[in-house]
């Protein structure tokens, strides 16, 4: 499928931010466990920090996935289907991704606004919630539109070698 030069860039600064934040949480991670194991000097909140650095990783690897159709797909009843009516279903599943991310932006983004209102954050290093949820916003949004111009692309899906090996 041919996508738009700038999808594809932004995609995949999406997903190197998504690779960084998880690097970050694992050399974080190392880190609290060599002080907790070796100098009794465990790192205050690692585990606070591990999910919102995960939370916001699989985020930001959303877009690829959906640029690359990197979901699940069980082909077991569309195996013996045309190409054209598996065609029609890859369409009728892109457009059910571009409702589910568009719904996840919008709801993350007014998730960030009440919890900035409302001054959430987390409950040992008071981390505010709403930096994580509108971090997570554009990457959804971002998927969303890729979802859609899948969804409005009459040339079907076929894989490359590369993803077919």
């Amino acid at each position: 499928m041919m996508f738009l030069p700038p999808l594809q860039r932004l995609a995949r600064v999406c997903s190197i931010i998504g690779g960084l934040l998880l690097t970050a949480v694992m050399l974080m991670t190392c880190y609290s466990v060599v002080g907790r194991n070796f100098f009794q000097s465990a790192l205050v909140g690692d585990f606070e920090l591990t999910g919102i650095g995960s939370g916001m990783a699989i985020a930001f690897f959303m877009p690829q996935c959906q640029l690359e159709r990197g979901n699940i797909i069980v082909d077991f009843f569309t195996a013996n289907r045309t190409a054209a009516f598996n065609h029609r279903l890859d369409r009728l599943g892109a457009l059910l991704m571009l409702l589910i991310f568009g719904l996840l932006a919008w709801r993350c983004g007014v998730a960030a606004v009440s919890a900035y209102d409302n001054m959430g954050a987390s409950m040992l290093l008071g981390f505010p919630d709403w930096i994580v949820l509108a971090a997570m916003c554009p990457p959804f949004a971002l998927a969303a539109v890729i979802a859609g111009v899948q969804t409005l692309s009459s040339v079907p899906y076929t894989p490359s070698e590369q993803e077919a090996a």
